[in-house]
């Protein structure tokens, strides 16, 4: 490796290429790109909006296409194989020698390495652009790119669907609703859990049984149909374990214009049996059994109305990302084997060099949220949030969110495995997808709109 190049070159901020530009959102409506623009996603740039080429170094290689096939020996059901299995680490980042790397880190990440920095590691592999989502997202980007517009002050878009409606973001509201409106299929059911261990690493495991309906990645999806059902997605959730949360159920549809009807959601409890609305599952409201160590809107790395901010494209960067994350997918794992005191097991994570986006999030003025300060760190290949730096009211590093991503080959589309909030002020974490001990995600579930309404939850969670 060569370090001059690392330091010279990995960190800077390269231009935006197809902007010139890096500015806060401040107006009613963004003006949709020109063909122009438009017609580097066919040349210059992947219809993503991402670099086709390779860095100066070659240590980001040029973009191929990602993962088009599922490795041999997968069937649909199983936990995906690793398809890199037999890449070496080249390097490992540690407390002793990260200044060397500092042009390649946040500072959330440095400040994890000094606070753990007898056991927090980063091992560096190979990088592998392996990010991928079918065809007919790719042209349904492109088509974004020139029709589709922010309303109601960036809280929500018009003439978007399918793809990413951003390909070729001109500000920081628009590079983040392409994170919350990456493809992920059209439907997805799944199991798994999370765990917040204490400082001594004990935890308590708790279940969930998720399903997700997307009529935004539906495949025939139109424009004009999602805004007149200003339905993005319809989520349920429930608590499956322990006994004593069993039944417990959230359920949340989620707008396109947040302003013209903010999202909605319900709980059902099972204690009182019935279902009550939630208008406070948003924001900085404490997240589902979290110990107060995420907040609602900490979900998916970010979700939910970005009004409260105000949004800033910082331009790009070159950082050390957990990508592939294939080994600490594995069902050969228990949960045991990844939850450790302080944070996961470091042996089973995988950290590749990868461009990012880089946007910030400062809270506005006569707004609350216990988040004054939020820095995204988006994959420019995904537009899956990798990283997030989060500052406290005081300016000071209170929270560490980190994404860990694999591409689930038979959709395919790129999401993360595992996310991991880690609270710098009490030293522990909560891990969010634990799915190691339990059935592999469905993305060919047959979903109706009729089991996502306040009386199937109420069924739902009786049961």
């Amino acid at each position: 490796m060569n370090n001059k190049s690392i330091k010279n070159k990995s960190m800077k901020k390269l231009a935006l290429v197809a902007l010139g530009v890096s500015l806060a959102f401040t107006g009613s409506a963004m003006a949709k790109v020109t063909q122009d623009k438009a017609a580097e996603l066919s040349k210059n740039l992947t219809p993503m909006g991402a670099e086709r080429g390779a860095n100066t170094d070659g240590s980001i290689p040029a973009w191929t296409g990602g993962i088009t096939s599922a490795p041999a020996g997968y069937s649909v059901g199983d936990h995906h194989l690793d398809p890199f299995s037999s890449d070496k680490v080249k390097y490992t980042v540690t407390a002793k020698n990260m200044a060397q790397y500092k042009d390649v880190l946040t500072p959330g990440q440095v400040k994890l390495l000094e606070t753990y920095p007898d056991t927090f590691k980063m091992e560096v592999y190979e990088t592998r652009r392996s990010a991928s989502v079918p065809e007919h997202v790719y042209q349904a980007s492109i088509a974004n790119a020139t029709r589709t517009e922010l309303v109601e002050e960036g809280n929500g878009i018009i003439q978007a669907a399918v793809g990413i409606p951003f390909p070729v973001p001109a500000n920081g509201l628009e590079a983040i609703w392409n994170h919350i409106l990456r493809y992920r299929g059209e439907a997805v059911t799944r199991a798994g859990g999370q765990a917040a261990p204490t400082a001594s690493g004990d935890y308590t495991y708790l279940g969930f049984d998720d399903k997700l309906m997307i009529p935004y990645g539906v495949k025939d999806a139109s424009p004009d149909d999602l805004e007149k059902t200003n339905i993005l997605f319809k989520f349920k959730q429930k608590v499956t374990e322990p006994a004593r949360l069993a039944g417990t159920a959230l359920l949340v549809h989620e707008t396109m214009d947040q302003i013209k009807t903010p999202r909605q959601a319900w709980t059902y409890n099972t204690g009182q049996r019935r279902v009550r609305r939630a208008p406070n599952v948003a924001y900085d409201a404490p997240g589902t059994a979290s110990d107060g160590l995420r907040t609602t809107d900490d979900f998916d790395m970010f979700n939910g109305a970005p009004n409260r901010y105000t949004w800033t494209l910082k331009g790009k960067q070159e950082l050390l990302i957990p990508y592939n994350d294939y080994r600490l997918h594995s069902d050969t794992l228990k949960y045991d084997d990844i939850l450790q005191p302080g944070h996961i097991n470091p042996d089973l994570v995988r950290y590749e060099k990868h461009r990012v986006w880089v946007v910030e999030a400062n809270l506005k003025s006569g707004t609350r949220h216990i988040y004054k300060k939020r820095v995204f760190f988006i994959d420019e290949d995904s537009w899956q949030i990798s990283v997030t730096d989060i500052y406290d009211n005081r300016d000071e590093l209170y929270r560490v969110g980190v994404a860990h991503g694999i591409n689930y080959y038979e959709v395919p589309a790129q999401w993360s495995t595992l996310d991991v909030f880690h609270d710098l002020q009490s030293r522990r974490y909560i891990a969010m997808g634990l799915d190691n001990e339990a059935r592999m995600y469905d993305f060919s579930a047959n979903l109706k709109d009729k089991s996502f309404t306040p009386s199937a939850l109420r069924r739902e969670g009786r049961r």
